[in-house]
């Protein structure tokens, strides 16, 4: 095989040595010399297998409290030498340097300690100085050393040595360099963010290293990726594999229903990243039930989410109904049975995850970076701009209105009566062609407007929209205000008997 090497000296210091044992034995069954630290070494040792302390080979000690074991000429030179070089061969001879065949070396856990809510010191002492630089030597001089640079290669790395006896490819060699700039690069975005977390140096340092290949895009004739930790997400229960489409569709279902954690009964039904019915209700069953009736048509085909456990009774509902995802925090074994009835359809149990803070979206030839909208619309921070003021059921469905609103494309008008979408009219280029599709269809679904109120995404600059919705039998409306002619649509609503109150926050979504 060309560029075949035989393995004949290791070194190995690791922070993670789960798995690290059988690789220990094979390599000294395969008679190779191999030079450790600390506690690694200790680990070899009592494996009963002979190990070379660094510390031998640099006649110096670990120092500084362990900050400094492996930065030697004699360690990097042991790696970095090439040994097509005759001058390199010269001065490894003339310095007593050992050949370092194999370099097995993981970093400290920065991440996990940065999410443990750790002290900055504690955080700081996490920052790898030895172990990254001799992961970047090992990979870089990949033409006469193999760089093992996570526990995840372990058992890979295993299967290598044993099946060949010793022998690594140059492919393999390339590859496993290739894995160690991944996990090199990825740690550094992750100390960079740290200091950076006030995004004061306008630098964007993005790594995932959780990826995976989707069936496809948008559209078959395009390519789909996911990277991120889907699993830190969900529990999968059930059903085929998640599509670039249906990932989209999770994530506005997440987004949405957490605007009504810990609240009543919550069930949304969404399709293209809006809701097509959502209602809060006494029993996750009545919310079901209520959210179909929002758009039964549309509901064909949707994801389904609730803000609670999913019941027999539930399950049984939604059986009857073709649907992509259900998402709930829990479903009872009766539930699970049930609704695993079509092979197909997707159960996610969700977890109790953190979101990032920050959404990110290609535009040109960069990106776009903003902050999340968690701004949610609240009683203490409205003002009522008319002399009439909703009553205390309107108020409630105000906010619910508005909550929906702000995760439904702009244009929107959302149109809301006893905490139920009843209809809204999403991704319009003007406001009032959004508010009259949110009428015809809830007229369409023998909606009773009288008494509804309407919310939406921006200001009203003219007073068409409320004209409209009061026609429409609409009593109340949230929007933000802040258009210099915000005092037309409040006359026609203090003219009319109709309330409007202002957040003072737009939602727009594009």
């Amino acid at each position: 095989m060309s560029g075949t090497k035989k393995i004949s000296s290791a070194l190995i210091s690791v922070f993670h040595k789960d798995g690290l044992g059988p690789i220990v034995k094979k390599l000294d069954d395969l008679g190779v010399t191999i030079y450790s630290t600390g506690g690694t070494q200790k680990f070899i040792n009592d494996l009963g297998i002979d190990v070379i302390p660094v510390e031998d080979v640099t006649d110096y000690p670990s120092i500084l409290g362990g900050r400094v074991k492996t930065l030697h000429p004699k360690v990097f030179g042991g790696i970095l030498n090439r040994q097509d070089n005759d001058s390199d061969v010269r001065e490894m001879g003339q310095y007593n340097i050992p050949q370092l065949d194999v370099v097995i070396v993981d970093l400290y856990p920065f991440e996990k300690t940065v999410a443990s809510g750790a002290a900055e010191q504690d955080i700081i002492e996490k920052i790898d100085i030895g172990g990254i630089s001799l992961i970047r030597a090992a990979a870089k001089n990949f033409k006469d050393t193999i760089c093992v640079s996570s526990m995840e290669d372990y058992k890979d790395f295993l299967t290598i040595i044993s099946e060949n006896e010793g022998e690594v490819s140059l492919e393999d060699r390339k590859k496993y360099a290739a894995k160690a700039f991944n996990v090199s690069s990825h740690y550094d975005s992750a100390i960079f963010n740290y200091f950076n977390s006030d995004h004061s140096i306008p630098s964007l340092k993005i790594s995932e290293t959780n990826g995976k290949v989707l069936r496809y895009g948008e559209n078959p004739h395009q390519k789909g990726f996911f990277f991120g930790d889907f699993d830190a997400m969900f529990d999968k229960l059930h059903g085929k594999e998640l599509s670039y489409n249906n990932l989209l569709d999770v994530d506005a279902a997440v987004n949405l229903m957490n605007e009504f954690r810990g609240e009543a009964p919550t069930f949304a039904i969404l399709k293209h990243n809006n809701a097509c019915g959502i209602a809060q209700r006494d029993t996750v069953l009545d919310a079901y039930n209520d959210a179909l009736a929002g758009d039964p048509v549309s509901a064909f085909g949707g994801i389904l989410i609730c803000n609670t456990g999913i019941d027999t009774s539930t399950a049984d509902e939604i059986h009857k109904l073709f649907c992509e995802v259900v998402i709930a925090p829990s479903f009872s074994v009766e539930a699970e049975e049930i609704l695993k009835g079509k092979k197909n359809r997707i159960l996610l149990i969700q977890k109790d995850a953190k979101l990032p803070e920050t959404t990110v979206r290609t535009c040109l030839n960069g990106v776009l970076v903003q902050d999340k909208d968690f701004k949610t619309d609240s009683v203490s921070e409205i003002t009522h701009a008319t002399n009439n003021k909703p009553d205390a059921r309107e108020l409630e469905d105000l906010l619910f209105a508005s909550k929906i609103c702000k995760h439904t494309k702009s244009n929107t008008i959302v149109l809301a009566k006893n905490k139920q979408l009843c209809a809204s009219g999403t991704g319009q280029t003007s406001r009032v062609d959004a508010l009259r599709q949110a009428i015809e269809k809830a007229n369409g679904f023998e909606f009773n407007l009288d008494g509804a109120v309407m919310a939406s995404d921006a200001f009203f600059p003219f007073p068409d929209c409320v004209e409209i919705a009061d026609n429409a039998g609409i009593n109340a409306v949230i929007q933000p205000g802040g258009s210099i002619k915000d005092q037309l649509s409040i006359d026609y609503c203090n003219n009319n008997n109709m309330s409007m109150v202002f957040t003072g926050t737009r939602h727009f979504k594009h």
